[in-house]
This record gives structure tokens, C-alpha cells and sequence, in this order.
């Protein structure tokens, strides 16, 4: 059974908690938002389809590992 690396899993959490930091920072009110891991995960969708797909920055592995099937 494959297992992502110790950095790709380091890259995984370093994206999450960049995207979070972006929703508390660009928060308008004194309200603390929860980690929402489905709300990150549609934000990092939305910038993983421009850095990936459109600007072709990037590879999908390399801006959010996962264990391909």
C-alpha cells in the first residue's frame, strides 16, 4: 500500500493552513471561523485548477501530493 511521503504530507498541511490563514485574514468581522476541512478544500480546488490548469505553474502532485490508484 502506497503512503505519501513525510514532505508531501508536510506540503498537504502547509496548503491547508496557508488557505485557512486567507479565510481568518480576509474575515471581515471579529468572528472566528473553524477549520472547515470542506470549505478549504474547495478554495484549494479553485487555486489548484488556476496554478495547475490554467497558468500551468504546476503539477497537481506538485501543488497538493496524493497517492494515485
Amino acid at each position: 500500500m502506497k503512503e505519501l511521503t513525510n514532505e508531501q504530507l508536510s506540503r498537504q498541511d502547509y496548503v491547508d493552513g496557508e488557505i485557512y490563514r486567507l479565510i481568518q485574514t480576509l474575515n471581515p468581522t471579529k468572528e472566528s471561523i473553524d477549520w472547515n476541512i470542506e470549505m478549504i478544500g474547495e478554495i484549494r480546488d479553485a487555486i489548484q485548477n488556476w496554478m495547475v490548469d490554467r497558468l500551468r505553474l504546476t503539477s497537481e502532485q506538485s501543488f497538493y501530493p496524493f497517492i494515485e490508484d
